[in-house]
């Protein structure tokens, strides 16, 4: 059964693609050189999944880009997170670290890519280094955050009753971060896409970000609203997997508020 969310959201889409149709093909307010009507869009993804373009089928590209995501996410989540709960727990980790982390962060992420191709090459582990450090800076910050938020009534009573470091780790401070941490992983989901896609304008031979390079030089919109769309189903998707398993972490603390 739809419910009223779910139906407000589906008359959203709706009357976005009719205005669509209106203002490109029954109007011609908007000329399909600037932008493509849903038949030229159409006419690109027919093409794309049959015959090709920039180099392979669109399935192939996709794959590609959601390889390279998961594996520089992937990194982020094992560096970012166990630094991030280091840094909280420990003030003297985060006097020490604190600093350069400090310096670092603010730097865009795409601002590492001439350094990443420097070091690595034009192949994928240039673009994962750069998904790693857009999706490492949440991580790190959401996670440190979750720990600092803990109660402090809540670490003094372990302290009490001498609980074992790894133990206060394992059911403390991890499953009482938790909510936070997730918060960053999402953060740090969309910026991995948001930096793959940039990244692969710029020395990439396959990719989402390629064949919206390669459209732009052939000045072909139906096909760069092709890429875009997929970029935009792909982020949906692994941000609707992401929250499935971020429900099921946290049905303890769900469960608590109702």
């Amino acid at each position: 059964m739809i419910g009223r969310r779910q139906k407000i959201g589906l008359a959203t889409i709706l009357g976005v693609l009719l205005l669509w149709y209106v203002v490109t093909t029954a109007t011609g307010l908007i000329g399909g050189g600037r932008f493509p009507s849903p038949a030229d869009f159409w006419a690109s993804f027919l093409q794309v999944n049959t015959r090709g373009y920039a180099g392979s089928v669109l399935v192939n590209h996709a794959i590609h880009s959601l390889n390279l995501v998961i594996m520089g996410f992937t990194v982020a989540i094992c560096t970012g997170v166990p630094l991030g709960l280091w840094m909280g727990w420990n003030r003297k980790v985060e006097a020490a670290i604190n600093p350069v982390f400090l310096i670092i962060r603010p730097i865009p992420p795409l601002a590492w890519i001439p350094l990443a191709i420097l070091w690595l090459g034009l192949g994928g582990a240039a673009k994962i280094m750069v998904i790693w450090f857009s999706a490492f800076v949440p991580a790190v910050i959401n996670a440190f955050a979750g720990v600092r938020n803990i109660d402090r009534p809540v670490l003094e009573a372990a302290h009490m009753l001498d609980t074992p470091r790894w133990r206060l780790v394992r059911e403390v401070i991890v499953p009482a971060s938790l909510p936070m941490i997730f918060t960053g992983l999402r953060l740090s989901l969309q910026a991995s896409w948001t930096t793959l896609v940039a990244a692969e304008l710029v020395g990439a031979l396959m990719g989402i970000g390629f064949v919206l390079n390669m459209a732009q030089q052939d000045i072909y919109p139906g096909m760069i609203l092709v890429g875009m769309v997929t970029v935009g189903l792909l982020g949906w998707s692994t941000t609707y997997l992401l929250g499935t398993v971020e429900r099921r972490a946290l049905a303890w603390n769900v469960a608590a508020r109702d």
